[in-house]
């Protein structure tokens, strides 16, 4: 059983959620998804990730991975071979194009195929204007008040 969400009242009542709420609509819309090639996706410290996707049989020409902007997308096209004839084929050769949506900051670090598995390594790089910054306390005396203007109040209306 599926059920729709509507979004629209977060739509009405949020301001700068624009990004967040879109990604969350277009999950919900989401169609049954291609689960291969298997992969998965690790935590591996407070702000690095890594993917993890079985591609047995693609070799390092085969394989793409392209960042656009907060989305990664990872292709696989099999070379054609058609000089040999297969009397049993149990190892999917099929071209795929998987995406994973990337949150803002981060980026991919490095990647790397190894006995079938390619690794693609991802860090959240927050720029240092952004990052949090203590605001140092100064002792001694207060700093100048502007000075203050008060709109004539004893003036009667005529």
């Amino acid at each position: 059983m599926r059920t729709n969400l509507d979004f629209s009242p977060l739509f009405r009542s949020s301001i700068g959620f624009d990004r967040m709420l879109n990604a969350l609509e277009a999950a919900s819309r989401a169609e049954a998804v291609d689960n291969w090639p298997p992969y998965d996706i690790v935590k591996s410290g407070e702000d690095e990730y890594r993917i993890a996707m079985a591609v047995a049989g693609f070799s390092q020409d085969e394989l793409t991975i392209t960042q656009e902007q907060n989305m990664l997308f990872v292709s696989g096209q099999k070379a054609n071979a058609d000089d040999v004839q297969y009397l049993h084929r149990g190892i999917a050769g099929r071209s795929f194009q998987r995406r994973f949506e990337l949150a803002d900051h981060v980026k991919v670090v490095g990647a790397g195929l190894v006995n079938g598995l390619l690794t693609i390594d991802l860090k959240r790089e927050i720029p240092e204007e952004m990052k949090p910054r203590q605001i140092a306390i100064s002792t001694g005396e207060a700093l100048p008040l502007a000075e203050i203007k008060q709109i004539e109040a004893n003036k009667q209306a005529a």
